[in-house]
């Protein structure tokens, strides 16, 4: 399981033109899941975002986490995070996980962060072509990797 973090001060997702989540001051992130993720993966992901600390103390230094301050979350999934690009110019795809295997992960995402957070978690629609908008505060911007755990 992927996720590329984004600290935002503002985010939102559009599908055909109506606004399906949006989000102040917190994070945005993009969730790519692959066929060997499992809940143990999610678990960890969730856990990891919820604790991350990269938002701003009171004194400008990035000491506290999303939990810490009461931000929001927008989790938007995002197969294309598994894009491998080691042949051609073509990405291949073939270890993002399929639709019906990646849906129950993310929709256990959403209700494992919001329960780590204690509030609802905003997000895009599964399979939807989305409009994401952002405003990176910072910019921050992290790769975490349920799999490479570095």
């Amino acid at each position: 399981m992927r996720v590329l973090v984004q600290r935002v001060s503002r985010a939102s997702v559009e599908v055909n033109g109506q606004q399906r989540g949006t989000i102040e001051q917190g994070l945005l992130v993009l969730l790519g899941i692959e066929e060997a993720d499992t809940e143990m993966d999610a678990d960890w992901i969730c856990q990891k975002l919820a604790n991350l600390r990269i938002m701003n103390d009171e004194n400008g230094v990035p000491n506290l986490s999303v939990l810490d301050t009461g931000g929001d979350v927008l989790l938007v999934s995002q197969f294309t995070l598994h894009a491998a690009t080691k042949k051609g110019n073509r990405p291949s795809y073939i270890k993002a996980a399929r639709p019906e295997k990646a849906e129950p992960l993310y929709q256990y995402c959403i209700r494992k962060l919001g329960t780590e957070l204690g509030k609802p978690i905003q997000q895009g629609v599964f399979g939807a072509h989305m409009m994401v908008s952002l405003i990176n505060d910072g910019p921050v911007t992290i790769w975490i990797d349920s799999k490479n755990k570095e």
